[in-house]
């Protein structure tokens, strides 16, 4: 059975200080601490909220 493809995300700066909208993305990704590590399916609505915040995430690299 072939797995769905997933992408990581790291909170790597503090939405302390980010506008609202900012922080609720930050929040429905599931991040609540610093360096967190999340693992979501790689759809376009996941990617949309990663590009919507690339100064507060990062995406891990897959290896």
């Amino acid at each position: 059975m072939e797995q769905a493809k997933t992408i990581k995300i790291r909170l790597v700066r503090s939405p302390i200080g980010a506008p609202e909208k900012h922080k609720a993305i930050v929040r429905s990704l599931g991040l609540r601490r610093m360096q967190q590590v999340v693992e979501r399916p790689d759809t376009a609505g996941f990617r949309g909220m990663v590009k919507k915040v690339p100064h507060l995430l990062a995406l891990v690299e897959q290896g």
